[in-house]
């Protein structure tokens, strides 16, 4: 496929060409060629998004990195009314910036504390006990098995349901909330305020059914604390609650989905690792690297005029950063299309950047590390069961998903 010709002009200057269509993938099996295409002739494009509005698209990894660290570009303003949006509507400031909302309530520290290094609530030998578990189950249905949901898609549940004190038998209602919620271009504005809701009066009347003082997990910890303070009011503490598990769910569910499908591409590697598997956490940077999982992008909203890469983006403009087209620039990482578990220094912005760095960084690491060291371990012979082409994805989805990987041993 050939890349759209994206406006190139920056000076603000009529341009009569249409704009391309951004997202212009959601399949995770390599990276769209138009964001290699522009990122080479054009990193910081205009282009129009799936709200109907237009936005800048920045391709390349010094000006995504620019953005990430400059006050210039904003991430909370994006939560109000009258901000633009690259897909659905924001239905609450809390949910465009749930740090700072839990920073300003005095809640933070606690959510950095869980998610942070140590992970209290996911010890190492039963983060590798549940992972086990879901495999046990894709070999007894028999062969082929499917990564996606015996692997990617049981490890990240098991472990935000635990995170948060959730209850695992509610993990597919929840999941199916999750999805539909990240699910771009298919639902009305209705259906998806209407799903949010669901989730949202499900966190609410799980805390309300707590006993304080004696907490189930991080969503009764901060419901306990939030009653002591006030700093948020019950619909912004369980919009958050509902975020963490959203968010945490998808993004890890995806990546480890993706990453699986990328490490199966490379059989010598996977022997390698089962050779030395105190390796396992850089092959997971790597995998982090060039595991293709944004199925849209890094929003900020500019706050002054200013220059980037050449454009003048004014005051009101919408920035979008692919973060995974930034992570494959050739001038940042050294054949960037080859995978590369010893690359050093490997410094991917897949968490972002500076003080935008994503809070779940450390449990997506720790937790890969355990989840992969078990797959192998368990399998020695696996590989796809059907060639990479035909594994499917599920369409339009912000986090990217495959809707299988079927594997056999």
């Amino acid at each position: 496929m050939s890349a759209p010709q994206a406006p190139a002009t920056t000076d603000g200057a009529p341009d009569d060409r249409p704009l391309p269509r951004y997202p212009f993938s959601t399949d995770g099996d390599r990276l769209a060629p138009e964001l290699d295409e522009l990122r080479s002739r054009c990193p910081v494009a205009r282009v129009r998004t799936n709200s109907g509005g237009e936005a800048w698209l920045v391709t390349g990894y010094d000006l995504a990195r620019d953005v990430l660290r400059d006050r210039a570009f904003a991430r909370s303003v994006l939560g109000e009314d009258d901000s633009p949006t690259q897909d659905a509507p924001i239905l609450a400031p809390e949910l465009m910036d749930a740090m700072n909302h839990l920073q300003q309530a005095g809640l933070r520290d606690e959510v950095l504390a869980a998610l942070g290094r140590n992970q209290p609530e996911l010890p190492a030998d039963w983060v590798a006990e549940v992972t086990g578990q879901g495999l046990e189950r894709m070999v007894a249905e028999g062969a082929p098995g499917d990564l996606q949901r015996h692997f990617a898609e049981w490890v990240a549940a098991q472990c935000l349901c635990r995170l948060l004190g959730l209850p695992f038998e509610d993990r597919e209602w929840l999941a199916g909330r999750a999805d539909k919620d990240l699910t771009m271009a298919t639902y009305s504005d209705e259906e998806l305020a209407a799903n949010w809701e669901a989730i949202r009066a499900y966190m609410a009347a799980f805390m309300a059914a707590r006993t304080p003082g004696r907490p189930r997990g991080l969503a009764d910890r901060l419901a306990d604390l939030n009653a002591l303070h006030q700093g948020l009011d019950e619909r912004q503490l369980s919009n958050i609650v509902a975020v963490l598990f959203v968010s945490g769910y998808e993004d890890f569910a995806s990546f480890l989905g993706v990453a699986a499908f990328n490490l199966l591409q490379h059989p010598e590697a996977m022997d390698a690792l089962r050779e030395s598997p105190e390796a396992t956490p850089q092959y997971v940077e790597e995998l982090l690297r060039c595991s293709v999982v944004l199925g849209n992008a890094i929003p900020r909203f500019v706050t002054q005029d200013t220059s980037l890469g050449g454009a003048r983006v004014k005051t009101g403009d919408l920035i979008l950063l692919s973060l995974d087209a930034a992570n494959f620039d050739p001038d940042a990482f050294a054949d960037a299309e080859r995978f590369e578990p010893a690359r050093s220094p490997n410094p991917h912005l897949r968490f972002g950047h500076g003080r935008h760095h994503c809070p779940g960084a450390h449990l997506v690491r720790r937790q890969s590390d355990v989840a992969f060291r078990v797959l192998l371990q368990r399998f020695p012979g696996l590989r796809l069961a059907v060639p990479a082409a035909e594994v499917p994805w599920h369409p339009n989805r912000m986090a990217i998903m495959a809707a299988a990987v079927p594997v056999t041993w």
